[in-house]
């Protein structure tokens, strides 16, 4: 049972970094970066990790690279001993989960007992079942751990999760919060409006996982005619691999948004601006144009720059920056400062590397 405190903040939405994997140049677990990177995720206002998710490298679940465990365990502790030092807060956990269903309910039982609080439920390993057996997959993992839903974009998944999919998902009592990333807008819809015709919009939080899109996602008041009477809906927050850096502003952005929404007063046409320039960086980041190959080198270059971590390196040696990949971002870097936080990062890198 999730403490009030845990469901608040999750449903008043928060930053939630995808969290990602900080590795030594011979591709064993660098800990001290590792550890810097949950302490600047604390320290810049996230009130949510993700680990174990796409950003964390898919790889680490598999059994004979034996990392799941230890890298769950190691930012669950991190956060939870410097949110206590600094009184930040307790942050929010959030477990990836992936494979069938044996695999997926053993990792659920593992986040739970590592103190995570929700499960990101990947659907990827799934890909030709029903949507009957997608739905009772579902509801075994959410008898061992709360879960957030999860649209992956079909580049990556290889699946399109219909709304008759998130009609039957979203009346799975310990579905708390749904991640919608499918870089779509039809199918950002489908997840909405399921939501919208389930009664339990109080209940599930929607975060944001289209990097592309993310300012206009939570800017936006979505509202569906649900048996003649209109149900209104905010997406409250976000879990990105685009917020796994420069976290700090987008702390700030996210706090800006949740002040217009809350006073309903105009969108400031400078917010409008940085939505784009914020999505022509994500374009650089996550390799877009090449079908987003380089994205996790990609996030890890952008945190290398900063000092947080010491080598772009990924578990899988086939994936690195794409050609131009580095160049690209240097210039988004040099042309839009303003989505940056390397002021905040140099002036607190050395005690979040102090051990």
């Amino acid at each position: 049972m999730l403490s009030s405190h845990i469901i608040d903040k999750l449903r008043s939405g928060c930053v939630i970094p995808a969290h990602p994997l900080a590795l030594k140049q011979d591709g064993k677990l660098d800990e001290r970066r590792q550890k810097a990177l949950t302490r600047y995720y604390i320290a810049s206002g996230a009130g949510a990790l993700a680990v174990g998710v796409h950003t964390t490298q898919f790889a680490i679940h598999e059994t004979k690279i034996g990392l799941y465990q230890p890298v769950l365990e190691l930012a669950a502790e991190t956060a939870k001993k410097y949110a206590e030092s600094t009184n930040c807060g307790e942050a929010v956990l959030i477990a990836g989960i992936v494979g069938d269903t044996d695999n997926a309910v053993k990792e659920a039982r593992l986040a739970a007992e590592m103190g995570y609080h929700l499960g990101l439920l990947s659907l990827t390993a799934l890909k030709g079942k029903s949507i009957d057996e997608l739905i009772d997959h579902s509801k075994q993992v959410a008898e061992v751990i709360p879960i957030m839903g999860f649209y992956l974009q079909e580049v990556i998944s290889q699946m399109v999760l219909p709304v008759e999919f998130w009609r039957k998902f979203v009346e799975i009592p310990n579905v708390l919060a749904i991640k919608i990333a499918p870089f779509n807008r039809y199918q950002t819809l489908n997840v909405l409006e399921a939501v919208a015709h389930s009664g339990r919009s109080g209940e599930i939080a929607l975060y944001t996982g289209n990097d592309d899109n993310i300012i206009s996602d939570l800017l936006t008041r979505y509202e569906f005619n649900v048996d003649g009477h209109p149900v209104s809906l905010r997406i409250v927050g976000g879990l990105l691999g685009q917020w796994a850096c420069w976290t700090k502003r987008a702390v700030e952005c996210l706090a800006q948004i949740k002040d217009i929404c809350k006073s309903e007063i105009a969108i400031p046409q400078d917010l409008l601006t940085l939505s784009n320039q914020l999505t022509l960086a994500n374009k650089a980041i996550f390799d877009a144009d090449n079908h987003f190959a380089g994205c996790i080198p990609g996030i890890l270059y952008v945190l290398k720059q900063q000092g947080l971590l010491e080598h772009v390196v990924t578990l899988n040696p086939a994936e690195e920056l794409s050609e131009g990949q580095a160049v690209m971002i240097d210039r988004i870097i040099s042309s839009y400062p303003q989505l940056t936080d390397d002021d905040f990062v140099k002036e607190n890198l050395h005690k979040w590397l102090s051990s």
